[in-house]
Parts: C-alpha cells; sequence; structure tokens
C-alpha cells in the first residue's frame, strides 16, 4: 500500500528507537498499526458501499427499462392502430418520392435535351432577349407606378399646405 522496502522499514525504525526510546517505540508502533487498521477497513466499506451503490443504480436502470417495455406492450389496440397508420403513411411517402422507370426517362431525357440547347448558341440568345425584353417591361412598369404615386401624391401635399 505504501510501496516501502525492507531497508526503508529499517531505517524508520532506527530513527524511531532513537528518538523515541526502547520504552515507547513499542507503543507508538502499536498506535501506528491501529491507525492504519483503521484506514484499511475504512476503505474496505467504502469501496463494498460503492459497490452496492452501482448495483442498485443498475437495477434501478435496468427496472425502469422493464417498465417501460411493459408500457409498451400493453398499449391499448387503437394507439397500436394509429402507430401502425403512422408507418404506412411514412412508407406511402417513401414510395412517393421514388422514381417509376417510366419517370427516370422522361428525366434522362429532359436533361439530355436540357444539355444539347446548352451547347446550342442560338436558343441561349433568344433566352437573353427573352430576359431583356421582361427587365425592359418591368422597368417601365415601375416608372409608371411611381409616376401614379407622384400625381396621387401632390394633390395631398397640396390639400394639406391649404
Amino acid at each position: 500500500m505504501f510501496d516501502i522496502g525492507f531497508s526503508e522499514l529499517l531505517l524508520v525504525l532506527v530513527i524511531g528507537l532513537i528518538v523515541l526510546g526502547p520504552e515507547r517505540l513499542p507503543v507508538a508502533v502499536k498506535t501506528i498499526a491501529g491507525w492504519i487498521r483503521v484506514l484499511r477497513s475504512l476503505a474496505v466499506n467504502v469501496q463494498s458501499e460503492l459497490a452496492k451503490e452501482l448495483k442498485l443504480q443498475e437495477l434501478q436502470d435496468s427496472l425502469k427499462k422493464m417498465e417501460e417495455k411493459a408500457d409498451l406492450q400493453s398499449l391499448s389496440p387503437e394507439l397500436k392502430a394509429s402507430m401502425d397508420e403512422l408507418r404506412e403513411a411514412a412508407e406511402s411517402l417513401k414510395k412517393s418520392y421514388q422514381l417509376t422507370s417510366e419517370e427516370a426517362k422522361e428525366l434522362e431525357e429532359d436533361e439530355t435535351h436540357f444539355h444539347s440547347l446548352e451547347s446550342d448558341p442560338v436558343p441561349e440568345q433568344k433566352l437573353n432577349q427573352y430576359r431583356e425584353q421582361v427587365t425592359e417591361k418591368k422597368l417601365e412598369e415601375i416608372s409608371k407606378e411611381s409616376t401614379k404615386q407622384n400625381t396621387k401624391q401632390s394633390p395631398e401635399k397640396s390639400n394639406s399646405e391649404h
């Protein structure tokens, strides 16, 4: 426990003999031995108490798990039916997101058609022209709206000034 060798123990005894003398040394050794016994018994008791507490905690945890399982097994048939319905709904959603073979073929055809259009510069030019036209129309609409708002606000300002 203390990792003391024979030579170190002999050195401690010689120093104790010199300091305490031959009359008090045996009493001091008995007292120290008693303290060591008490400390060892305390350590053993603490270890055993901790082990008991750990086992008790494990038993309580396993009891809780078993109670949860028992609660799940004793669910009413209505709850079990609703859980089954939820599972079926989840499976149907999974199936709805999976593509059929025909849909996959159509998607591949659209993708190849799209990539072929990307390599062709003419549709790209048409797309750019269309974008320009749309932006011009939007700008015109915005300018018309702003002029309408300005005309509406100007009579209101003149009325508020009077």
